[in-house]
């Protein structure tokens, strides 16, 4: 499929226009009615039937006419509440920032499809286009697959492309995660702490929820130091931890909130129940109360043993065997497990699924700020590499199963 590569490189100039108008308007979670209605008007323009399926959420297929399985390929394309400050001439003009790179997830799979629509009549089976909202909030995959995007034609196998930034990998090299679990596992979380506020001379008659909220903070960093097996990989942060608002008042209640991530349900299952434990029983012992909430989780990414050697040969026989690379290779294998969660674990609990890394710059070639940085760049070069990867993968996958 060499001549899928040459093809992808000849529109280019069409991905980073893509790239850079979704740039500019970034929106957040289900709230994209730019980027909606350009990608519509994108798939519509070449032939497709994009369904909005569900709010902000599109899914559209491809093929179909010659019989064979289903094939998903996703891409998101939310942006996160962070002011830009890149200084590009194609900066964000909304107060939201594209510094994951979903812009780039968008305009790969836009150009994939373009290439799909040319090769329609080469596909066995059909290609299903998956445009995803609120990955940032981690519920998006979720949404669409109750939405039904796995179903009407059933999906059999899925895949997605995420481009990375800061790492030492050289720009458009293909890191391919081994088998299993590769990304975290992600729950969010409150402890809401209810004391009794008062003068802050005469603590006594108080129950100060500031002090009982201290005492949990630190009591929480004992789950990954002394509860758990050094050889457990996990994350347990609190980011945030507020009450009051003037220094002689004690206040009658304080929170914290923070994420727990892992890689096993096990451990999820077991942080989750002593954050509750730990929160409830020290807010008792300071004659407090206290409540724990969860918000917004996401399973990790489960890759297919089968897709992964699959794919990789695929990818191997597109772009060549130096520019293809397994993960845990890399780095020392410093990145063969991703610390960070990405919903599409939802998809890859219920059908065979690959996420695939694709470098957009590294920290050789300049690109110093990490995804998640209001002054985070991305290599626009690697656009086509993604696109053809999408379109050859998908295309491959449907001729071999």
């Amino acid at each position: 499929m060499r001549d899928l590569l040459k093809e992808a490189k000849e529109i280019i100039n069409t991905l980073v226009e893509d790239r850079r108008y979704l740039h500019e308007n970034a929106e957040v979670e289900t709230e994209l009615p730019l980027t909606t209605a350009y990608v519509k008007n994108k798939l519509k323009n070449i032939g497709c039937e994009p369904q909005e399926i569900c709010r902000s959420g599109i899914s559209a297929v491809i093929g179909g006419k010659r019989p064979g399985k289903t094939f998903l390929l996703r891409a998101d394309m939310d942006a996160l509440p962070i002011r830009e400050e890149t200084g590009l001439p194609f900066a964000s003009k909304t107060s939201n920032m594209h510094a994951c790179g979903h812009d780039l997830h968008t305009s790969m799979l836009l150009g994939a499809a373009q290439l799909l629509k040319r090769h329609e009549d080469d596909i066995h089976g059909q290609v299903k286009l998956m445009f995803q909202p609120a990955e940032e909030i981690v519920s998006g995959a979720k949404i669409m697959i109750e939405a039904g995007v796995l179903e009407n034609p059933n999906v059999d196998a899925a895949m997605m492309i995420h481009v990375f930034t800061g790492l030492p990998f050289p720009s458009g090299m293909i890191a391919i995660p081994p088998a299993g679990t590769i990304s975290a596992a992600s729950d969010s979380f409150t402890v809401n702490v209810r004391g009794k506020g008062g003068h802050g001379a005469m603590p006594q008659m108080s129950i100060d929820p500031l002090n009982v909220i201290s005492h949990i903070h630190i009591a929480l960093q004992a789950v990954n130091a002394r509860e758990l097996s050094p050889n457990d990989i996990t994350a347990l942060t609190v980011g945030q931890i507020h009450g009051g608002n003037a220094a002689n008042v004690i206040p009658d209640a304080a929170f914290l909130s923070g994420t727990i991530r892992t890689y096993s349900k096990e451990n999820r299952q077991f942080i989750k129940e002593r954050v509750k434990e730990i929160s409830l029983g020290i807010a008792s012992t300071f004659r407090a109360a206290a409540d724990v909430e969860y918000f917004n989780g996401c399973p990790s990414v489960i890759n297919s043993a089968e897709l992964v050697r699959q794919i990789t040969e695929y990818s191997i026989n597109l772009l060549g065997k130096e520019q293809v690379a397994d993960l845990a290779d890399l780095a020392g294998g410093a990145y063969a497990k991703i610390p960070a969660s990405e919903d599409f674990g939802f998809v890859s609990e219920l059908v065979p699924s690959l996420m695939l890394i694709l470098s957009a710059g590294s920290l050789q070639e300049g690109y110093q700020y990490p995804q998640h940085h209001p002054k985070a760049l991305f290599n626009e070069d690697i656009l086509y590499l993604g696109a053809a990867l999408h379109a050859n993968s998908a295309i491959e996958w449907l001729k071999n199963n």
